[in-house]
């Protein structure tokens, strides 16, 4: 017995905790299940027939996050026999059986090296009614040749590897997604080009760290020639990547940047710490003034280059003059934005088992003391900008605000976050479209724009949007088992098989 109706398809969701590797592997997922004849459940469908869970081992609290939420299905799985639940992604790979142990409910448990195996494992939980746990050491099939349901129609990720060679002390990364695998730059921009052909404006290159991409096939120089590269591709607006290292940082990736010109302005370079001891400890393999110096030429290429960074504060040992270090650097690196963390334990990585762990209150004193300089400075830098005009591609989900105000959001091309007033042009934007605006107000985490847009342009991602289609890109065929009647296989037309 199943939850779907007789004949009627079954359905899926997909929820994503995590980085955005989580949310390009949610997308992977999607495709796979669609492409196995699944469909996806609507947002209100509060018992669909598949629940999978892609989970984070980063975060805090990412296995008490996962476990009540099983917990919180496990009612209405018992009450719609049928339902399967899968628990992939980082948390699995590290918990692996653990997860059945803890929640014996739980159907397929995958991890980070084999997300296509997921149809598969799906079909062999319920043929034997009994849970499937298959858990690779290695990487099984590159993710980006699988069959993928995109979210967005105007932006789009592209993975250019997986994995990670680093050793930082607080991180987790190479023991739940191996070490770093590049892909070949002509499949790379394959797919880019594929995406700009479903309509997408805008892409993102991923990895652990993209500028150490090209170690696998012995070119240090790899990344910047691949940023050249998609200057190439017609009709692709905006390129952006995340996440480079300091330490694998090169000149010839600035020039690329500064160079191209659909390479935006934008710059997401993680810090982690200012004081050159704590980096030591953090087996960061740079030191303040080297990063420091990269803004600095990172500038002077691009006098209008937005630099945002990742913050670690309250890592053991850390003392009051090293966190001071930290607010020097923010002070004079002038970051557009911060994302900033306290750090907590991460069982199984080094820095968890180090002496001089410090006490809740004195992390939480000196993560407040950071926002308090970051803001500061985000709002100093964003009040330079009003008065100036900007191009916004439209996004879907960036104002939580907007219903109430009247507004529209989307990003700058240096990755700002502009909220803005359509004016005479209300109801003719779409998701997707080109604007450029005015903006009136700076806020430190945001800009506003509040009159009337300058110019309007549509475009086919704005079309796609709202025709309600979702970029697809196919992948690699797996011969992957679908559920329900198969295809009538195609008539004859020559060879052996007319015969």
């Amino acid at each position: 017995m199943t939850t779907a109706a007789a004949g009627s398809p079954r359905t899926y969701q997909v929820r994503t905790y995590g980085c955005q590797m989580n949310v390009h592997d949610s997308e992977r997922i999607s495709g796979l299940l669609e492409q196995a004849g699944y469909v996806r459940a609507a947002e209100a469908d509060e018992q669909p027939d598949v629940v999978v869970f892609n989970t984070c081992a980063v975060r805090e609290n990412a296995d008490n996050r996962l476990y009540g939420n099983l917990g919180h299905l496990r009612p209405v799985k018992d009450k719609h026999p049928g339902m399967q639940i899968a628990v992939g992604g980082c948390l699995a790979q590290k918990d692996r059986g653990d997860i059945v142990r803890k929640a014996p409910w739980v159907d397929v448990v995958f991890g980070t090296h084999n997300i296509g195996s997921l149809p598969v494992l799906l079909e062999r939980a319920r043929h034997n009614t009994a849970a499937e746990v298959e858990i690779l050491e290695s990487l099984d099939v590159f993710p980006s040749t699988l069959p993928t349901r995109r979210e967005s129609t105007y932006a789009g990720w592209v993975s250019i590897s997986v994995g990670c060679n680093n050793t930082c002390t607080f991180c987790i990364v190479p023991s739940l997604r191996g070490k770093e695998k590049d892909r070949r730059p002509g499949d790379i921009l394959s797919e880019v080009r594929a995406l700009v052909d479903e309509g997408v404006l805008e892409v993102t290159l991923l990895g652990q760290n993209v500028n150490s991409y090209g170690v696998e096939f012995g070119d240090r120089y790899a990344f910047g020639k691949l940023l050249r590269a998609c200057g190439d591709i017609e009709g692709l607006e905006r390129v952006r990547f995340t996440s480079p290292h300091p330490k694998d940082f090169t000149d010839d990736v600035i020039a690329a940047m500064a160079e191209t010109p659909n390479v935006c302005h934008s710059l997401h370079m993680p810090l982690q710490s200012g004081s050159d001891d704590v980096l030591r400890t953090m087996r960061r393999s740079y030191r303040s003034e080297k990063y420091l110096g990269i803004i600095e030429k990172v500038r002077a290429a691009m006098p209008d280059a937005a630099i945002t960074t990742d913050i670690i504060v309250g890592f053991p040992g850390e003392t009051d003059a090293d966190f001071e270090k930290t607010l020097d650097v923010v002070r004079e690196a002038r970051f557009s934005s911060a994302f900033t963390f306290q750090y907590s334990k991460r069982p199984g990585t080094p820095a968890a088992t180090m002496d001089g762990q410090l006490p809740k209150q004195v992390v939480q004193e000196r993560y407040e003391r950071l926002i308090a300089t970051v803001e500061e400075i985000t709002w100093s830098e964003n009040r330079k900008l009003v008065g100036e005009t900007v191009e916004v591609l439209v996004a879907v989900g960036e104002g939580r605000k907007d219903e109430r105000t009247g507004r529209l959001s989307g990003r700058a091309r240096d990755g700002r976050l502009v909220h803005f007033d359509a004016g005479s042009l209300a109801g003719q934007i779409r998701p997707g479209d080109i604007v450029h605006t005015t903006v009136t107000y700076a806020a430190p985490h945001h800009l506003n724009a509040d009159g009337e847009p300058l110019s309007h342009r549509r475009t086919r991602a704005g079309d796609a949007a709202e025709a309600g289609r979702a970029p697809r890109t196919p992948g690699v065929l797996l011969g992957l088992p679908t559920i329900g009647a198969p295809a009538a296989a195609p008539a004859p037309t020559g060879g052996c098989a007319a015969n």
